[in-house]
């Protein structure tokens, strides 16, 4: 039986300073996964890392204006 490999959670470096306001991500190569750090029981959000790109590309371009 193939074992299914342990997600690598990272938080997002937007997430705020106080440690109230953490966002963490995981890849698991075709999706991107994000979750709420303090509840990591809770739901996940999943979408396709095409969409992920493109929502993370537009805030790079919005932040820079």
């Amino acid at each position: 039986m193939a074992t299914t490999p342990e997600l690598q959670w990272f938080k997002s470096s937007h997430s705020g300073g106080s440690g109230t306001e953490c966002v963490e991500c995981a890849y698991t190569g075709a999706d991107a996964l994000i979750r709420d750090s303090k509840q990591t029981e809770a739901s996940v959000v999943q979408v396709h890392s095409d969409t992920w790109r493109a929502f993370i590309r537009a805030l790079t371009q919005d932040a820079l204006r």
